[in-house]
């Protein structure tokens, strides 16, 4: 991989700070390691609209928008407004502030399975504390979910085979392959009358991977089975809520969770998640404590009220959509023009591009750094997210930015075989 260390001595003279007292330097996901070290940036300066710069001054339109929280565009003066003026009457306080119902009010009337909410910080936060409702409301112990999901920092969110996670953390879970109907049946009747809940994402969206799009009846099929066998349907929406469509993911792909979860795109960057349930897990829900210190503060929840209103009044979810299928028209336009075969998979709004005929990542990786040098944020292994901030002009210089990067991918490795 190519080392640019003139382009990021900022970065770079942070980071050998850092590392002297932070573990890792960067650590979690936002660790350069992922992306490309030496050549792409480690910390920002500052953020505006699609664009952010980082601290050698570099500017880059930004497709991965914080990971999916920044939806309506960094520091969004309507968003930022409704935060501040909270913040001047209450922040955290012993009580909840009023805005705490007027959100519950406003997202039971926006999500039509949701007869109830509640809120925390981290989407793990509700990930978390939906298992804990099924286990409690079934007196079940096992965990259906799909193999290469990611639903949080919990160790059994985790998965086997990761540092700190011992055997006892994912026992009860059982792993089955998403968008396989028949091997989720199979695994149903394998361990029949002890699954507690299913935990699934409305696509599948792994790391290091295509995205998994339904197959017909796919969700219609898990819904019937677990009615028949009293297993809670949990819709782990943390990643795609209220960016393919503003009542659930689960109303574009047509089933109906008893329990969904959400975080990213609830408030624009603010910290804020929430899970919304069905009439049926209210006495289960209101049984199990479960909270944090900062869980109720009202400031992220102005901001959440005023994200989700700005969603619905400036129909963002349908710009978002036409802004990515234009990205992923001109994508592949663009490596086809250099005889290289892409594969961009799921939703336009949270696209994801792979080299098809390639056995790993060093393509990707090549190719994101080409685009980042370019002033084009593309990470090689993670989904990507379009924003309300990202605009036509931004989409076609992103494109431009991909031919150069895709003249590179076939400098480096030839054409597609």
């Amino acid at each position: 991989m190519t080392k640019d260390t003139d382009r990021y001595k900022n970065s770079i003279k942070l980071f050998k700070r850092a590392a002297k007292v932070i573990p890792q330097g960067i650590y979690g996901h936002l660790t350069p390691v992922i992306v490309a070290p030496l050549a792409s940036p480690y910390y920002v300066e500052k953020t505006k609209g699609c664009k952010y710069w980082d601290v050698d001054g570099n500017e880059y339109i930004d497709y991965m928008c914080s990971y999916g929280p920044m939806v309506l565009g960094y520091n969004h003066p309507e968003v930022d407004k409704a935060a501040e003026e909270q913040k001047k009457k209450a922040d955290i306080c012993n009580h909840p502030g009023e805005i705490m119902v007027e959100l519950a009010e406003h997202i039971n009337k926006l999500i039509p399975i949701a007869d109830w909410v509640v809120f925390g910080k981290n989407g793990a936060d509700m990930t978390n504390h939906s298992l804990m409702i099924a286990r409690h409301h079934t007196k079940r112990k096992k965990i259906i979910m799909a193999k290469g999901a990611y639903h949080g920092t919990a160790p059994w969110a985790s998965g086997p085979g990761h540092a700190g996670v011992i055997d006892e953390d994912v026992q009860n879970l059982v792993f089955v392959t998403w968008g396989d109907l028949n091997e989720f049946n199979e695994a149903v009747e394998k361990y029949k009358g002890e699954i507690a809940g299913t935990i699934l994402t409305p696509y599948h969206h792994p790391t290091w991977a295509n995205q998994v799009m339904p197959p017909k009846g796919y969700w219609q099929g898990v819904r019937k089975t677990c009615d028949e066998e009293g297993i809670i349907l949990i819709l782990d929406d943390i990643r795609a809520g209220f960016r393919l469509n503003l009542q659930g993911s689960h109303e574009l792909f047509g089933f109906k969770p008893d329990i969904s979860c959400y975080c990213k795109a609830i408030a624009n960057g603010y910290a804020l998640s929430a899970m919304v349930g069905t009439e049926k897990m209210r006495i289960s829900a209101s049984s199990v404590f479960y909270t944090g210190s900062y869980w109720l503060s009202a400031v992220p929840m102005a901001a959440s009220l005023a994200t989700l209103k700005i969603l619905k009044r400036d129909n963002v979810v349908e710009k978002i959509k036409k802004m990515g299928e234009l990205l992923k028209a001109g994508l592949e336009e663009m490596a086809q023009a250099h005889d290289l075969e892409v594969e961009v998979t799921g939703p336009p709004a949270t696209q994801f591009m792979t080299f098809k005929d390639r056995g790993d990542f060093r393509n990707s990786q090549l190719f994101s750094v080409e685009a980042i040098k370019r002033g084009v944020f593309f990470h090689p292994h993670h989904n990507w997210f379009v924003s309300a901030a990202h605009e036509r002009a931004d989409i076609e210089k992103s494109i431009n930015v991909a031919d150069e990067a895709f003249k590179e991918v076939r400098r480096v490795f030839g054409p597609s075989e």
